[in-house]
């Protein structure tokens, strides 16, 4: 054995290697794991209660436990089916209209917004960009008045244009928009396009859109939700209710069950109805998000 071997310091074993290094990186994330279960809780136990107190019938509702669930529940959903010719009905159709409509609007304005400020050099750009930003940080409930103002001068109030028109464009879906495209397209692939003497529209519609599809997925489904708990965008442009969505048709009744304590019931299973197209919604598109985060993991 050489000289050098034997002065040779012995090697070290990281720290980590010991015993007490997975230990501690287990227990480092239990405080975050107990906060979202907290926060988790705290989010379902509303959506619990009205899970629970629509299966109670309107004696069982005033004096049974709050957690304790009911035998009422059939009765419940005839009688909501039953009031005034089935209204309640009507009044989820007109949701599934502003909502579905609007937002699918709502996608193809903010997804061809998105693009043109991604891949477009204009002037004026970087200040559209910013109104835009101005525009995000608005709240809505700002704008409600000045467009009811707006659409009883050309005399569209108490229709149906008046909750899908402010509907269709949507500051915060353009930013999405804007955001993904310039992420997702590259700008080699639309030059190649231009290049095999494909037209801008073309390009748009055949190159960009399908790899905006999973950004414009999301767009859709913000502006669906949001279209369908919008509130007082309707509550001020309706006025016949059998135009109304089922958020100010709830308040309606809710309101009527001040003098009929019966209807509380009601309001109770419809708004437990109303959550049902959401939680379907978001079974149905979560594909979209999965096949995009894996293609990306490819990518990188």
């Amino acid at each position: 054995m050489s000289t050098l071997d034997t002065a040779r310091p012995p090697l070290r074993t990281p720290a980590l290697a010991g015993p007490a290094g997975p230990g501690r990186r287990r227990g480092g994330g239990r405080l975050p794991t107990a906060v979202l279960l907290l926060g988790a809780g705290y989010c379902l136990l509303p959506v619990l209660w009205v899970l629970i107190a629509a299966t109670k019938s309107g004696r069982e509702l005033f004096s049974t436990f709050t957690l304790l669930p009911g035998s009422g529940l059939a009765g419940n959903l005839g009688d909501l089916t039953a009031y005034r010719g089935g209204v309640y009905w009507r009044w989820m159709a007109n949701s599934a209209l502003y909502a579905g409509l609007g937002a699918l609007l709502s996608a193809a304005v903010s997804g061809t917004a998105g693009y043109a400020l991604a891949t477009y050099r204009f002037r004026g750009r970087t200040a559209l960009f910013n109104i835009l930003l101005a525009g995000v940080l608005m709240p809505p409930i700002i704008l409600a008045v000045p467009q009811y103002l707006l659409l009883a001068k050309v005399g569209l109030a108490d229709s149906y244009l008046s909750v899908l028109l402010p509907s269709i464009l949507s500051p915060y879906g353009i930013y999405l928009a804007r955001v993904y495209a310039a992420a997702a397209i590259p700008e080699d692939v639309l030059e190649a396009a231009r290049v095999d003497g494909a037209r801008e529209w073309r390009t748009f519609r055949s190159v960009a859109l399908p790899m905006m599809a999973p950004g414009l997925v999301t767009v859709f489904l913000f502006q669906f939700v949001a279209i369908w708990n919008n509130f007082l965008l309707p509550f001020i442009m309706l006025g016949d209710d059998r135009k109304f969505p089922v958020t100010v048709g709830l308040y309606t009744l809710l309101q009527q069950g001040a003098s009929a304590p019966a209807l509380y019931t009601l309001v109770i299973t419809g708004a437990l109805l109303s959550i049902v197209p959401l939680i379907a919604l978001f079974l149905c598109l979560q594909r979209y998000w999965r096949l995009d985060l894996l293609s990306g993991a490819v990518k990188s």
